[in-house]
Order: structure tokens, then sequence, then C-alpha cells
């Protein structure tokens, strides 16, 4: 078969999968700031998303689709070093006009793959899959409010507690920085795989990409900080949204 037997075609079903995990983080990014206007209202987005069957479905397309973009980037890398043999070194490092970013996206794509597991520890396995296994839900000691129980469609809860802590906004916002590498070099990428090749367009989606991933991971990063300060400051809203 084309797609698994030519490099050409393990790009383009990474490629593929690559868009639509940008199209998820799109989603994610307006859901979150919609906790910034209103926690009940996140809460909703939160209920909606929860251990319902459309959910559960998209959960794991979303799943399937982020392990066939891990396991062809990895067919791909291990290919090109192979076929490099002894010149990778040279090669990888000195070829002209190569961005730092295209010459890393392996690694850079190894630091996501943490950050979404402790993504996935702080929020996920705490929320949906607390809802599906019929766990007791989530106790949070949160600064000035004591130990607060967080039902799984709660999100809100999760939010201020996580990103009360510095260590975890430090944290978050390096792996938002690691996204961004990644999405400005794979963005375009992913479209001069698909075609869109000629040096008029390569050099446009190469500043769409640059564009869509800075405001796309200002969004997240705004959340981090966002709740960060007010969580200090003593924010009324959220005080009133923990009954406080």
């Amino acid at each position: 078969m084309w797609l698994l037997n030519s490099s050409v075609g393990k790009k383009v079903i990474m490629s593929v999968t690559g868009l639509f995990l940008v199209l998820f983080l799109t989603f994610h990014a307006c859901m979150n700031l919609v906790a910034v206007f209103s926690l009940e209202a996140y809460d909703t987005v939160c209920e909606f998303l929860g251990a319902n069957w459309y959910a559960l479905v998209g959960t794991a397309v979303l799943a399937g689709g982020f392990l066939l973009h891990i396991i062809f980037a990895t067919w791909l890398s291990l290919t090109n070093k192979k076929a490099r043999g002894e010149d990778e070194y040279a090669i990888s490092n000195n070829a002209p006009g190569v961005e730092w970013a295209s010459k890393n996206m392996y690694v850079l794509g190894i630091i996501i793959i943490l950050g979404i597991v402790l993504h996935l520890c702080m929020f996920w396995a705490k929320m949906q899959l607390v809802e599906v296994a019929g766990l007791e839900p989530a106790q949070l000691p949160i600064d000035g409010a004591g130990t607060v129980v967080a039902e799984p469609a709660q999100g809100g809860k999760f939010l201020i507690y996580w990103f009360q802590k510095p260590v975890i906004c430090i944290v978050y916002l390096l792996w938002l920085v690691a996204i961004w590498f990644h999405l400005t070099h794979g963005i375009w990428s992913a479209f001069h795989t698909l075609g869109a090749n000629n040096n008029t367009w390569l050099k446009r989606w190469k500043c769409i990409a640059t564009i869509y991933a800075t405001v796309l991971m200002a969004m997240f990063a705004f959340v981090v900080i966002y709740f960060f300060v007010a969580t200090h400051v003593g924010c009324n809203s959220i005080n009133a949204y923990l009954g406080i």
C-alpha cells in the first residue's frame, strides 16, 4: 500500500493526523477561554464532554489520531536516521536554510508527549475517567478554600487547584513553548506535503503557521497566567464559584 510503503505516504498520514490535532488544540484553547469569563459555563462544557457516548467516541478518535501521528513520526525518524547513516550529525545540523524546529521535531514531540501525560493525569484522569469508571471525586486542597470536593464535570475547580501552583504554571508554559516550536514547523510542513508546495505558497504557509501557533499558544498561556494571578489576589468570581 502506497501510504505505508513510501516515505511520502507516511508523511501524508503524519500531516493529516497533525492537522487534525491542530483543530483539536484550537477547540481546546477556545474551551479554556470560556473559564476566564465564566467558571459555571466552563463546567457546563465539561459536563457536555463527560461520559457521554459522543464524547467517548471523540476521545477514542482523538487518541487514535494521536497514536498514528506518533507511530508515523517515529517510523519516519528511524527511516531517515538509517538512510543518513554516519553522516546523520553533519546533515541534520549543518544543512543550510533548515530551521531549528525542523531539526528537532522528534525531540520536541517527546517533550510534548511527556506534557500530555502530565495533563491527562491532572485533568482527564480525574474528570472523564472518574465518571466512566465510577470512581470517587477528587479532594482538592485549594488555598483559602480548604479541601474542596471536585465532581468530574467541575473542571473549573481543577483549573483553580493546579494553576495556583507556581511550579505547575512554569512547567505548563515551557510545555506550550515546545508545542509552539512544533507547530510553527509542523503546520506549514503538513500543507507542503499535501500539495501547497510552490515558492509563493510555501512562504505564506510559513507566515500563517507562525501566526496561528503564536495566537493558539497565547490563548492557552493566558488561561494559565490568569488563574495563577486570580487565585493569588483573591478574585471575587473565583471566590464566589468556590463559595468562600
